[in-house]
């Protein structure tokens, strides 16, 4: 059974952080053998800034090491992937999925199904470029990506998945103004009606733990793996076939 890595908002290019990201995965490579026995699920806000020329290369320069190592690496862009943070630009979307994915081609829900575990990665911020709400960071998925994560859920494929692992940017439910995602009730209804195993995100740099949330047993804020500006850095290791109690921080 694969265990899970939970990275996030690693903001390459700011400060330090690119250093920080190198000895980050060293350390992930150095501890974690073998590394085909792990798939790293990073929840967005790989760069600092994106509009800054050669900052998804920064990121990727890291990120690659950990694939040539034999881990599989899965992502999803967050708010900084698109743009500064506060302003976005629609353009990065498919430069995004260039990237990082080889293709433009990427739908999400982006489906991997990998050791039985169905791995359902959503862009929170797919709804979030309109004219009238680009300059905030709150994520919204939209009603057309919502559709298609609920019909994606009941497909045989993902239904008969011994585990199902949903992973985006934004917080879904977090209590302060202006830190949830818009259609975070949306979203809830949908994951309420079928059997999640796992609700992974990032953003708000808080780590926290939310077990239990819209009935599902692991439910983790990655913090900033990469300590921007000295927040939560938690590195969560996941073993979806034991209880949540036995998940740890492997502070790499």
């Amino acid at each position: 059974m694969k265990k899970i890595i939970h990275l996030s908002d690693l903001h390459a290019g700011y400060g330090d952080l690119t250093s920080r990201l190198g000895e980050l995965v060293t350390r992930m490579i150095f501890h974690k053998t073998p590394a085909d026995n792990y798939i790293v699920v990073i929840t967005g806000d790989l760069v600092e800034n994106a509009m800054r020329a050669g900052s998804y290369a920064e990121a990727s320069i890291h990120l690659n090491r950990l694939g040539k190592a034999g881990f599989t690496v899965l992502a999803v862009p967050g708010n900084h992937d698109y743009g500064t943070g506060n302003l976005g630009n629609p353009a990065y979307i498919k430069r995004f999925k260039k990237h990082f994915f080889g293709t433009v081609r990427t739908t999400y829900p982006k489906l991997d199904m990998i050791d039985e575990i169905a791995f359902m990665g959503l862009d929170s911020m797919a709804d979030e470029l309109n004219w009238n709400d680009f300059l905030w960071a709150q994520g919204e998925l939209g009603k057309k990506q919502l559709r298609r994560l609920s019909t994606m859920l009941a497909s045989s494929e993902v239904a008969t998945a011994e585990y199902r692992v949903v992973y985006l940017h934004h917080h879904p439910f977090h209590p302060k103004p202006l830190h949830e995602l818009r259609d975070s009730q949306e979203l809830g209804e949908i994951l309420s009606a079928h059997p999640i195993d796992a609700l992974l995100f990032g953003h708000n740099h808080d780590g926290r733990v939310w077990n239990g949330q819209w009935g599902i047993r692991r439910v983790y804020d990655g913090g900033t793996s990469t300590g921007k500006d000295g927040g939560s850095d938690p590195h969560r290791v996941m073993d979806l076939s034991r209880d949540p109690s036995f998940d740890y921080d492997a502070r790499f």
